[in-house]
């Protein structure tokens, strides 16, 4: 299974999301979307213009925006 996790650097949750897939032994592509213009519009794609990270990404389809009910507005 293809996961894909759309965090900024400076964003606390999507740290969090970081290390629990981490932590879960997951493997996943991460995309900064502050520095991949590409993956940011990706991200927009996937997520109806939804701009809260983290995202999490399964075989191309949103599984979760933001962490825990809380994430960052870019």
């Amino acid at each position: 299974m293809q996961i894909e996790l759309y965090t900024t650097s400076g964003c606390p949750y999507s740290a969090a999301a970081r290390e629990d897939l981490e932590w879960r032994g997951a493997e996943f592509v991460e995309y900064d979307v502050e520095q991949d213009r590409g993956a940011y519009e990706r991200m927009l794609r996937l997520t109806g213009g939804n701009r809260t990270v983290p995202v999490i990404v399964e075989e191309g389809k949103p599984v979760q925006v933001g962490w825990m009910g809380r994430g960052c507005f870019i």
